[in-house]
């Protein structure tokens, strides 16, 4: 296990090139990158789905300084592929390919770790890079239930990894110049935000159990999860639709809007109330295994009255609000509303039908004249400031550390538990325990399958 404080100290290396199993730099291909000091070797787990943006954004930090050596997924089917999208991205230089992340962790040249698994291993994996001294990007939600989320937590402190969640909201200028906007009273004080998972999803059918493809280390895939025998709609992309292994669109998509909801209500606390319903509307069981609901409504309360409601919709709808905000936000506050759909956004004040603010208009008058709010410019995107906070090993750099994304991540997972007990709750957040509800509880957590156990100490 490594635990070195920092890649930075790694200066053996020199201008000769680091043997990290693919041909050294070239004199050329060096002078394109920063200094050998400030380099950073990666490995992203999980290739396919959203493990190719990883793939993408990194390997295409190639000339900064970023380089992808392995690529590791226990499907073998999708290396050649990916593995030609980071040689095409990094001057010819393949990825070394593993299946078991252990082996990628065991290698001392990897600095950071992007992670792209199915959620039942996001706490897993991150708190093995921890542990084995990576810095950690991993996908949203951070986790599969609470319990583990907070021991991610715990894991990223004690090993002083920057472990970033992947809610790119927070990276975008647009978001960022609206939630900003927000907190400076742009319209009033906010009592209540709304977010929205509008996704029309058609039945992706059903089969019979069978054995896994020669290719799928199924064994590894299933990890934490309990065991089921292989079923190719509880496999790829459709594992989110099973509870073993998914928290449905509200823990899919959500999570994206469930963060900007809290950030626009400047919430650094839990909610102390939360109530869930919902089912699966126009899709037969006997036509697809699908177990979590495709339409759902979640209502949560803070300790000061304030709310944050949470609609999915899985079939066909109309979108919201001036923009047919589909997948977004609308916030409701003492002096008008604002609408976030996408990065583009408009505020409107009180009962008036043209918006005063927004992200296409100058803001010189509503932020007392400072234009620069509007042209802010770009962070650089979600990926780029994983990589600053990795260099400068300062966790106030990320702009979604481990402890803002487990906050946001809570809540769908929260409204999960309410939506399948089939009853409100309320949420003692110092401890992150249900009250009085011992059934609930038992769902903040999860019978972990050997040896594959997310530790209670990490």
């Amino acid at each position: 296990m490594d635990n070195r404080r920092s890649f930075i100290k790694k200066t053996a290396a020199g201008a000769a090139g680091v043997a990290i199993g693919v041909p050294a730099f070239s004199a050329r291909s060096y002078r394109n990158i920063v200094g050998a000091n400030d380099r950073v070797i990666m490995g992203v787990i999980g290739i396919r789905g959203r493990g190719g943006s990883l793939i993408d954004n990194f390997s295409g930090m190639y000339k900064d300084g970023v380089m992808i050596k392995t690529l590791c997924d226990v499907d073998s089917k999708f290396f050649a592929e990916r593995s030609k999208t980071v040689a095409d991205n990094q001057d010819g230089k393949k990825p070394g390919t593993v299946k078991d992340m252990r082996e990628l962790y065991d290698d001392p040249e990897i600095d950071a770790v992007g992670i792209a698994t199915p959620n039942h291993w996001h706490a897993l994996a991150a708190i093995w890079g921890c542990q084995a001294g990576k810095h950690v990007y991993v996908e949203k939600p951070s986790s599969h239930n609470v319990w583990e989320g907070r021991k991610m937590i715990e894991a990223a402190r004690k090993y002083d990894r920057m472990v970033q969640v992947g809610f790119q909201n927070r990276s975008i200028s647009n978001v960022m110049q609206a939630m900003q906007f927000l907190h400076d009273g742009g319209i009033g004080e906010v009592y209540m935000a709304r977010g929205t998972c509008f996704k029309p999803r058609d039945s992706f059918g059903i089969s019979e159990d069978s054995m896994p493809p020669e290719s799928l280390d199924y064994d590894m895939w299933l990890g934490p999860a309990q065991y089921r025998p292989y079923n190719e709609k509880r496999g790829h992309y459709n594992w989110h639709w099973h509870w073993n292994t998914g928290n449905g669109d509200t823990g899919n998509q959500g999570p994206h809007q469930f963060d900007v909801a809290r950030w626009g209500l400047n919430k650094k606390e839990h909610p102390v109330r939360v109530q869930s319903m919902g089912g699966i509307y126009g899709v037969s069981p006997d036509e697809c295994s699908q177990e979590t609901p495709n339409t759902q409504m979640s209502t949560f309360e803070y300790e000061d009255g304030k709310i944050l409601e949470f609609e999915t919709r899985g079939r066909y709808t109309n979108g919201e609000a001036t923009t047919g905000v589909k997948i977004g936000n609308i916030f409701f506050g003492t002096e008008g509303w604002m609408e976030v759909n996408g990065s583009t956004w408009k505020a409107f004040r009180e009962r008036e039908e043209k918006p005063f603010a927004g992200s296409d208009m100058e803001q010189s008058a509503a932020i007392g004249g400072d234009s620069s709010f509007r042209t802010a410019p770009s962070s650089g995107g979600h990926f780029a400031n994983f990589i600053e906070g990795v260099r400068s090993e300062n966790r106030f750099d990320l702009n979604c550390d481990i402890a803002v994304g487990h906050k946001s991540s809570v809540l769908p997972l929260i409204a999960n538990v309410s939506y399948r007990l089939g009853q409100g709750l309320r949420f003692n957040g110092e401890f992150e325990k249900f009250i009085d509800n011992k059934e609930a509880n038992m769902m903040l957590t999860r019978k972990y399958r050997a040896p594959y156990i997310v530790p209670e100490k990490v």
